[in-house]
């Protein structure tokens, strides 16, 4: 991957070629366009496996790094980290069916989530994950009766709320007191007791997560305080515990302006946790190992110029990428191919969806585009696709991979007809 030094768009998989259009690896992303037409999603296989291999590389042998699918559930950028030899941290029954499908054995996959329903659970125990990660005493009561029901031993981390609040968006902040997720340290010295001598469950881990796009080592060292002492309590004395996972959130640059993210000072206070008590690590990052690695590719519809106030309607929408209207989220957006001789206008990139929030970038200063002309809103690897909704009754985008000279659609538009399958009137 290009530094930033040799390339404006850093570790992004892109570059503007000798014909002046952007592309990624080398392939043009307008012969892209042309043929899976727009919005779609294109993904760099080099890039996702660079990330894998580097954030591999921070661990010693024996630990578990781990992705994060509900940052990107699709099942070839899934496939590509499968054959990293990564594992994987999951968050429903229907991620657990897409890993089934790609033949992922359970003792790759580490089932989290707030709220598993009965349904899920048995599914974990019936695949042997790895872990479950326990979020309340009461999922914790339903899966020992499952467990004892099903003669079959489910293996359990506790998630730990530590309330050390992240320096991030609040909704995107989970290890905090007012949050839903994980049990109190003291719910956690409730639950190891009860697991004492239990012959279908086994305590084996402790797990925290603070959040996502998180930047600062100091917050995982003021969590890893927090969790000691149940890590040395009384309770969790007859447990053999084995694993210790930090979870994951570690940020990338959306702007591009921005350094590039080292995950090591971020995670070396886990790190450092897990070799000083003897545990095995997990880390689930998920943005980190596939945001860079995306764009979202939009076609201008419209100009609607007002002159002091300028829309480019594109055909992608919050349909395509929430993010920017859930969270007010800032997503580069460039020319793919960038006009000359045209003025530098400011203007809001927006999408057809009947919502006045359906914008993919405000205040945005360029030459301005033409109808027809392609963009590309950068860093869409991570929480686009995996939330994507068919509001307003838009069929789901294609998804393309670039892996070497190889271009292969991983997901065909979705079809009217598809749209409708489930409804009977």
């Amino acid at each position: 991957m290009a530094s930033s030094a040799q390339n404006p768009f850093g570790e992004r998989p892109l570059a503007y070629g000798a014909d002046g259009a952007l592309a990624m690896d080398g392939h043009s992303l307008e012969a892209i366009a042309r043929d899976a037409g727009t919005p779609c999603y294109v993904y760099s296989a080099a890039a996702l496996r660079a990330r894998a291999r580097r954030l591999k590389a921070l661990l010693a042998p024996g630990d578990q790094p781990a992705f994060s699918v509900k940052a990107c559930s699709s099942l070839g950028v899934l496939k590509v980290f499968a054959d990293e030899g990564l594992s994987f941290d999951i968050v429903s029954g229907g991620e657990l069916a897409r890993l089934r499908r790609l033949g992922v054995e359970g003792a790759r996959i580490v089932f989290s989530g707030a709220g598993k329903s009965a349904a899920e659970l048995q599914a974990a125990l019936e695949a042997r994950v790895r872990l479950v990660n326990i979020e309340s005493l009461g999922e914790l009561d339903r899966l020992r009766a499952f467990a004892r029901g099903s003669r079959i031993t489910a293996t359990v981390a506790l998630r730990v709320n530590p309330d050390v609040a992240a320096d991030t968006h609040e909704k995107i902040a989970t290890g905090h007191a007012g949050a839903k997720f994980g049990l109190t340290p003291g719910e956690a010295r409730q639950a190891a007791a009860a697991l004492a001598g239990d012959p279908w469950v086994r305590l084996e881990g402790l797990h925290i997560h603070l959040g996502s796009m998180l930047r600062r080592g100091d917050e995982f060292a003021r969590a890893l305080q927090r969790l000691e002492p149940v890590l040395l309590s009384e309770e969790m004395r007859p447990h053999k515990l084995q694993w210790f996972n930090l979870g994951g959130g570690v940020a990338i640059p959306y702007r591009l302006e921005e350094p590039a993210t080292d995950p090591k000072p971020l995670l070396s206070p886990g790190i450092g946790f897990a070799r000083r008590h003897k545990l095995r690590l997990m880390i689930e990052p998920g943005r980190y190992l596939v945001g860079p690695c995306g764009v979202l590719l939009t076609a201008v519809e419209y100009v609607k110029d007002r002159g002091e106030r300028c829309f480019v309607v594109a055909d992608a929408a919050m349909t395509e990428l929430l993010r920017p209207a859930l969270y007010g989220a800032w997503h580069e957006i460039v020319p793919v191919r960038p006009a000359r001789g045209r003025g530098l206008r400011t203007f809001d990139v927006v999408g057809p969806v009947c919502e006045t929030g359906d914008t993919l970038g405000a205040a945005r200063t360029m030459p301005l585009p033409n109808p027809g002309d392609l963009l590309a809103v950068l860093d869409c690897g991570a929480y686009a696709s995996s939330m994507a909704s068919g509001y307003n009754s838009r069929p789901l985008a294609a998804e393309v991979l670039v892996d070497g000279e190889t271009i292969r659609r991983i997901r065909r538009r979705q079809s009217a007809e598809e749209l409708l399958g489930l409804e009977t009137p």
